[in-house]
């Protein structure tokens, strides 16, 4: 996520390392190679010189502080107009009323129907909500069908109607279902749509006018850059949408819709999508995506993500075991199961500080664990719950019957060890000295 701005911004504030002032020479070197790298980004040209003309005037005149260099400064600068260029503030879903009613925008393939049944999930989980998706994509072959699948996989219903074709009078029953129900929220997938269309896009006013939702939701897919900025600005003319959706923000190295349409259309980014996990989903938060854009890291949304798969009664069974030394490879792979459920594995890497950095180059994916697992399930149970049993003889026997080498089952067992005794450590430091540590590590 935003790999090429990083390492271009990165790059830009080098340039000021040795200077014990900031003056209007080296902020302008700085800052032309700043411009530079959000134009790369396919940041709005406007946008880009507005943002780089706030930076000068906060720049220039300002001491160092003693504790500061130049390049300090200047990444505090900037951090804080990306964060304001992003919105600022983070900007709530509003689930005031009973039931809450969500309407979906976009354009064809933005992934509006994915991501409606990711927020219904992540909805059920943080808000304790009872969703009803309602099925109103009636053009798209297949559509009201993919919406019934992930809601049978995430156990939530859908409505939907077999042989009704116009999507006002099935979004209208879809509520008056909900009301009858009990459901408090109401998700209402509908067609993608070209700003160009003028029908479908007086058919979803249409949808909107009939329904009246707390939500207009705009999704968008954020690698289109500058193109869903101005499919974002089309749409809000007619729609005066209340927020947008970016999806595979993870697959975006340039960032450049993320940093240009809260400036272009004034309407906040509400949620991200990271990934193509129903879990990967979260929301946007303008200063902590200025962190990770900068290198910094995000600590406390991977504390929220690993808190959504946090299962406290589990949690009490593993330290129990742990204190009593007799934390197995089982629990060692029911863990594996809770990390993989928080999301894209580099997107996680990329939430601790410096990590990013460090491990750019580095290729991480959902498999990174496959081969750990096939190891740990060539195991008998008796050695999954016994570790010590395992000697040269078994793990040679594991390693064929996994497909690895004697060296991945000898460098497993090593992890395995190592990562025991740092858990019994943790155990003896206490959850108020962890939590000292990561904010720290925030700092």
């Amino acid at each position: 996520m935003f790999d090429n701005l990083s390492g271009k911004l990165d790059k830009a504030f080098q340039l000021l390392k040795g200077h014990g002032r900031i003056t209007e020479i080296n902020v302008a070197e700085t800052l032309k190679e700043v411009r530079r790298a959000l134009l790369d980004a396919d940041v709005n040209y406007k946008t880009a010189k507005d943002f780089t003309e706030k930076v000068k005037q906060k720049a220039l005149g300002q001491d160092v502080l003693t504790s500061l260099k130049p390049g300090q400064l200047m990444i505090k600068i900037v951090k804080d107009e990306l964060t304001e260029l992003m919105g600022g503030d983070s900007a709530e879903i509003d689930l005031t009323t009973k039931p809450s009613i969500v309407l979906m925008s976009g354009l064809q393939g933005s992934g509006k129907t994915t991501f409606s049944a990711k927020l219904a999930n992540f909805l059920r989980k943080k808000n304790s909500m009872k969703p009803l998706m309602v099925a109103c994509d009636v053009y798209r072959p297949a559509a009201i069908e993919q919406l019934h699948v992930l809601g049978k996989d995430l156990d939530i219903e859908v409505y939907s109607e077999e042989d009704n074709n116009d999507p006002v009078s099935i979004a209208k029953a879809g509520i008056k279902h909900a009301k009858s129900k009990g459901f408090n929220l109401v998700i209402v997938d509908t067609a993608g749509r070209l700003a160009i269309d003028e029908f479908m896009m007086t058919e979803i006013s249409n949808i909107k006018k009939a329904i009246k939702p707390q939500e207009v939701l705009f999704v968008v897919d954020s690698m289109t850059g500058q193109d869903a900025v101005n499919s974002a600005k089309a749409f809000n003319e007619v729609l005066d949408f209340n927020g947008v959706v970016l999806t595979k923000l993870d697959g975006d190295s340039r960032g450049g819709a993320a940093l240009s349409i809260k400036s272009v259309v004034d309407k906040p980014i509400k949620f991200i999508g990271t990934g193509e996990k129903m879990e990967a989903l979260d929301a946007f938060h303008p200063a902590r995506m200025a962190d990770r854009i900068l290198g910094m890291g995000d600590v406390v949304s991977l504390v929220e993500r690993a808190q959504q798969q946090f299962d406290e009664e589990e949690a009490r069974k593993v330290q129990k075991k742990i204190a009593k030394n007799k934390f197995g490879f089982d629990d060692f792979l029911n863990q594996i199961q809770q990390i993989k459920k928080m999301g894209d594995m580099k997107d996680l890497v990329g939430m601790i500080p410096g990590a990013g950095k460090m491990m750019k180059d580095v290729d991480i994916d959902d498999d990174s664990f496959r081969h750990i697992e096939a190891i740990i399930y060539s195991m008998t149970p008796k050695e999954r719950s016994n570790p010590a049993l395992i000697d040269h003889s078994r793990k040679k026997r594991i390693s064929k019957g996994s497909g690895t080498t004697l060296d991945d089952v000898n460098q497993l067992m090593k992890q395995f060890s190592q990562m025991n005794k740092m858990m019994r450590m943790m155990q003896t430091m206490g959850s108020d000295k962890m939590m000292q540590m990561m904010q720290n590590a925030k700092k």
